[in-house]
């Protein structure tokens, strides 16, 4: 199932490293867009990214290679950005402060 997770920048450092991490997940009701759209939109209300992930179980830790992408705000606009698992660096220096163009 599609999880999203609420990740930080401490999260996103061990995963960067190959650790394993356990941030608050948000699933959608159900399989349709809207609902999609919403656990995305809450998991972004409760951390600085959102990690979308493929898992069985959303209580158990996750690895960077569970993750199929990155989702964070990058301007004022309060849309997500996507950003590739391979762009985990940019992900970082956005949250930093740096000012990354999403893919």
């Amino acid at each position: 199932m599609r999880v999203y997770l609420a990740v930080g920048d401490d999260d996103l450092v061990a995963l960067a490293a190959g650790d394993p991490v356990s941030p608050p997940a948000f699933v959608a009701a159900s399989e349709d867009e809207e609902d999609e759209l919403a656990a995305l939109e809450e998991a972004s209300e409760h951390g600085a990214v959102v990690a979308a992930a493929e898992l069985d179980d959303p209580d158990s830790p996750v690895t960077l290679a569970d993750i199929a992408s990155f989702h964070t705000a990058v301007d004022e606009t309060g849309d997500l950005a996507w950003f590739a698992t391979q762009e985990i660096d940019a992900v970082l220096h956005t949250l930093r402060g740096g000012n990354t163009a999403s893919s």
